[in-house]
């Protein structure tokens, strides 16, 4: 069974008037552990996909089926619990809160997952052990560069041992150097912990990482590649 699956998927977006379509029909599988990368120039279609496969928007056609269960047949709330539970989102500009520490940031999904104080602490500090943020634990946001915030955005993403990790661009930000750190951090992760990752990139260096790789065009599958 896949991990995700997508058939026939369509998304358009009214603007001013106007209808834009940013995926025209694409079906694709994803099978546990892969470590994909779903490339293309800005408005192929990359990020709706993969806010669609999380859950983050509805498709104005076709299906999404995450562990064989049609997320249009779940209702909100269970769709939130899913997201909860089995989603994990690294964001571009990160997304963390900038009031709270590092470790508050990472501890957040195992808060709102109703974990004793003391497990989601442990666990909180080992993923950022884990990122190379050991020590880093009281430091805000504002107070760390932005290869320290995408390493806690990681850690936040994993906290929760999530069968599947999805990525928007989230090398856009940092140096060739921090860039390939953090894909070596989750390509560990990929490969230890059996973990799902799907990629939305132009970044070649992603690309370069990926063990398979679809590029999208125009909201439509382009070519696909395995490695």
């Amino acid at each position: 069974m896949s991990v995700v699956e997508t058939r026939d998927l369509v998304k358009d977006y009214h603007i001013n008037g106007l209808t834009v379509n940013a995926l025209r029909g694409v079906s694709l599988a994803f099978e546990g552990g892969e470590f994909a990368a779903v490339a293309g120039p800005s408005g192929s279609g990359k990020s709706t996909f993969l806010h669609l496969v999380g859950c983050l928007d509805l498709p104005t056609g076709g299906s999404v089926a995450l562990n064989g269960s049609d997320v249009a047949a779940l209702s909100r709330t269970e769709l939130a619990l899913l997201r909860r539970r089995s989603i994990g989102f690294i964001f571009q500009a990160y997304n963390l809160i900038p009031v709270l520490t590092a470790l508050e940031n990472v501890s957040l999904p195992l808060v709102l997952l109703g974990a004793p104080k003391a497990e989601a602490r442990e666990r909180s500090l080992a993923a950022l052990a884990e990122g190379g943020l050991g020590g880093m634990e009281g430091r805000k946001p504002k107070e760390m560069s932005g290869g320290q915030q995408q390493r806690v955005a990681i850690a936040r993403a994993l906290v929760k041992r999530p069968t599947l990790i999805l990525a928007d661009e989230p090398t856009a930000n940092l140096d060739s150097k921090t860039g390939t750190e953090i894909l070596d951090i989750m390509l560990r992760l990929n490969r230890d912990e059996g973990t799902t990752f799907i990629f939305s990139t132009h970044d070649k260096m992603v690309m370069d990482y990926a063990r398979r790789l679809i590029r999208l065009r125009d909201g439509r599958v382009d070519s696909e590649e395995l490695r």
